[in-house]
């Protein structure tokens, strides 16, 4: 049985192996490596991280539709669409996110470029935690008509959401790109802030190492995750992600 020092070191170790461009062409953070412009990075990596749950070929393939609808071109088609552009997106669907939703997300988007210019400023407070501006960004981004269940496509860490895709999606946007596989092209914030994905592969594998107590994959154990993740590399604790997902999924820990 592996003590704790042990278990600290197996996860670098892992975090290590995991965090090459091979990772790449099996997770959904392929589709935002199409592009090379961070603002068509920042709105794409954003899209496909809202609709990142399920088969991951399934959230690829769903991901790449939505570059077509978008023109391939992100950036431009969020500032410049047309009413017969909204009218080609109606029929999207990834599981219970929906043309209506997709359609709702690009007018909102636009609204937040032609102010923000760039989504890290929509989102970024000072002196805030990352739930907290979470929580905000969820609340400043509904405020506009539209469906109550659309709201379900952003998850709210003040309601106890684990908020695991917006966390990953702020993993791309926030991480050093020097492995290749996150992006870095958000500054205010910084890589030790970051809270993990906590999803059920890594909720899983982090309980069989002992790390996770609370059975719940939810707010308060995104907080217990961290706490430890931060006690193994406090300036990038989230790197572990890599570890904690590759187990679970590729080496079934």
């Amino acid at each position: 049985m592996m003590n704790r020092q042990d278990i600290f070191s197996f996860l670098i170790e892992k975090a290590e192996k995991y965090e090459s461009p091979s990772f790449i062409e099996n997770d959904p953070i392929k589709i935002p490596h199409h592009f090379s412009n961070s603002k068509d990075i920042e709105i794409i990596g954003f899209l496909v991280a809202v609709i990142a749950w399920g088969n991951r070929k399934s959230i690829i393939n769903s991901g790449k539709n939505i570059i077509k609808l978008l023109h391939n071109y992100p950036h431009d088609f969020i500032l410049n669409h047309t009413s017969r552009d909204l009218a080609t997106i109606k029929d999207f669907k990834h599981r219970t996110f929906n043309g209506q939703d997709l359609v709702y997300f690009i007018k909102t988007l636009k609204i937040i470029y032609l102010k923000e210019k760039t989504l890290e400023n929509y989102i970024y407070q000072p002196n805030k935690t990352i739930a907290e501006m979470q929580s905000e960004f969820h609340n400043k981004f509904f405020r506009h008509p539209h469906e109550k269940r659309t709201e379900k496509h952003i998850a709210n860490p003040s309601k106890g959401s684990a908020a695991k895709r917006i966390n990953m999606f702020f993993r791309w946007m926030v991480r050093t790109n020097k492995n290749g596989v996150d992006f870095g092209i958000w500054k205010k914030i910084k890589p030790h802030e970051l809270s993990c994905p906590l999803d059920i592969h890594s909720g899983n594998v982090a309980r069989k190492l002992g790390i996770l107590k609370r059975k719940q994959n939810d707010y308060k154990a995104v907080i217990e995750l961290d706490n430890v993740l931060k006690s193994i590399i406090p300036t990038d604790p989230v790197k572990l992600d890599f570890a904690l997902f590759g187990l679970g999924v590729y080496e079934k820990f």
